[in-house]
């Protein structure tokens, strides 16, 4: 059953991030990959959240975390665009969008994971 909570999550996972990545571009361009930065923040934000939340509160079923974190967020979020993106721009010659790229993507995504946390272990209190 572990199995089909995280095919379930990242399934729904991976279609909101494409979802919402085409809805990005369409608002922002391609230019810099604004979607895959917000789609990781967001992603860090919602997973500092949700384990702080399951965490806290112990009678949580261990099948909301394979549905939440390992599924839906393993499939929202994605590191390996996030680097293929960063590569791209530094082989095109944008080194300085290169370099905040990736100090925004850990420095936002730490951050966001941070107070993702801190929401998830006050509201649990």
């Amino acid at each position: 059953m572990d199995y089909f909570w995280v095919g379930l999550g990242g399934g729904i996972g991976a279609i909101a991030r494409y979802a919402l990545g085409v809805w990005i571009v369409s608002r922002v361009g391609a230019a810099f990959p604004w979607h895959t930065l917000l789609i990781n923040v967001t992603g860090s934000l919602a997973i500092g959240l949700v384990v702080a939340v399951l965490t806290e509160r112990v009678v949580a079923d261990p099948a909301w975390r394979l549905l939440l974190v390992v599924g839906f967020l393993g499939g929202y979020t994605t590191f390996s665009s996030y680097t293929f993106e960063a590569l791209s721009l530094i082989e095109s010659g944008h080194w300085p969008a290169a370099l905040w790229y990736a100090l925004g993507s850990n420095g936002l995504g730490l951050a966001a994971a941070l107070l993702g946390q801190i929401i998830g272990r006050a509201v649990s209190r």
